[in-house]
């Protein structure tokens, strides 16, 4: 029992007050050296280059939650068989309240003093040269409302109930009837909050107050922090030609840029502008796409004694503004788990040259015997027999 009690005294100890440390050979050999410190130059550039200089992996980051308003300015004038008419910023945009994706009218076909009643299919949408042909509570796909069961002898089309008279949008006004659309301006108010370090702010940054808003348009070199936009200078930027955007219609992508490094002054906390195509490619011909532009329809009813409406075919430019951020900012913990992973990838070059040493060289078994030391179990044995006879000699 007491060398029981003595034996676990003694493990404990050696567990507690001893050191083990792996045994450590030194090769003096040309190749393998160079290469075990190219390795190791090669580990230490991606550990400062790459990963503290250009990715950064001493910050950690966030992204914001962000809001954005929009108001457009502008006057638009057309004058159609002797009808004038002035289109201002309620009559353009849809919808009206500054989302951030919002359209801008520049050409539109209307349908004027159409009433619900019976009447002749337009001409191409559902011709028939007997009644048979127009069979009574069928909807065509392409058709304007539900045939009658008559076919029309004076335009060979389907009789449907329908808004009268039905929409002819087959010509498409050319040029725009809105090209002062370009002119039109953009006002662009958006504020981002980085919850993780408590940062807001806002693209009315310190240098842009009420007098410079005021005066100043944005342009990318001479006043990019200016948040009013031509509608031109946006397209034009987009890599399109406004002119053959206006008619058919399109989209653009308006990104707003936050990268903020916040170890600086928060005041270089500043967005940046950026314009993208989003619909279509500016290269190819309207006959190299299967559908061009961007288009819907919106009507506008009153009461002529019998309720009424207005029909409007609406082709415009369709704005998405997007808001994309990332801050970072000093700490520690990304900081250690980066020298972390550095130190643990050195061990890529022992690994490697331990390869080429024991595997490769001429001399591999001479340093796979200075690496190794293995023990004979059968030696051992023997070695453990002979002891024993041997104090058994002495003792008698």
């Amino acid at each position: 029992m007491t060398g029981m009690k003595s034996q676990i005294t003694n493990t404990l100890s050696d567990f507690f007050f001893e050191y083990e440390t792996p045994r450590q050979v030194l090769v003096r050999n040309r190749r393998v050296g160079v290469a075990c410190r190219v390795i190791q130059a090669g580990v230490l550039a991606y550990i400062i280059g790459w990963v503290f200089i250009y990715e950064k992996g001493y910050q950690s980051t966030d992204i914001a939650v962000s809001s954005v308003f929009t108001k457009m300015k502008g006057v638009g004038y057309t004058s159609i068989n002797g009808k004038e008419r002035v289109w201002d910023e309620a009559d353009f945009v849809f919808p009206p309240q500054g989302d951030s994706s919002f359209v801008v009218m520049t050409n539109y076909i209307i349908t004027e003093g159409q009433e619900m009643r019976k009447c002749p299919e337009l001409q191409g949408s559902h011709n028939c040269s007997s009644d048979s042909d127009c069979e009574e509570g069928r909807f065509k796909r392409t058709g304007h409302g539900q045939m009658t069961g008559v076919c029309e002898k004076a335009t060979k089309t389907c009789e449907v109930l329908a808004w009268c008279p039905v929409e002819n949008d087959h010509d498409i006004p050319d040029p725009a009837m809105l090209l002062s659309a370009e002119n039109y301006t953009l006002f662009i108010k958006n504020s981002v909050t980085f919850p993780m370090f408590g940062i807001s702010r806002s693209n009315l940054v310190e240098d842009v107050d009420a007098e410079y808003i005021s005066k100043c348009l944005h342009d990318p070199k001479d006043s990019p922090l200016c948040p009013i936009f031509r509608l031109g200078d946006i397209v034009r930027l987009s890599g399109f030609n406004f002119e053959t955007i206006a008619r058919v219609g399109g989209a653009i992508g308006i990104v707003i840029d936050w990268t903020c490094n916040l170890d600086k002054d928060v005041k270089h906390c500043r967005p940046k502008y950026n314009f993208h195509g989003l619909y279509g490619n500016p290269a190819e011909t309207d006959k190299a796409r299967a559908s061009v532009g961007y288009n819907f329809r919106y009507a506008k009813y009153y009461l002529e004694n019998v309720q009424k409406r207005t029909l409007l075919k609406v082709f415009g430019i369709r704005f998405d503004i997007i808001v994309q951020s990332l801050a970072r900012k000093f700490d520690i913990i990304p900081t250690l788990t980066a020298i972390g992973s550095g130190v643990g990838i050195f061990g890529v070059a022992t690994v490697v040259c331990d390869l080429v040493l024991l595997h490769l060289l001429p001399k591999r078994e001479f340093y796979k015997n200075m690496k190794f030391k293995s023990t004979d179990s059968h030696k051992q044995v023997s070695f453990i027999t002979n002891t024993c006879c041997c104090d058994r000699l002495t003792s008698v």
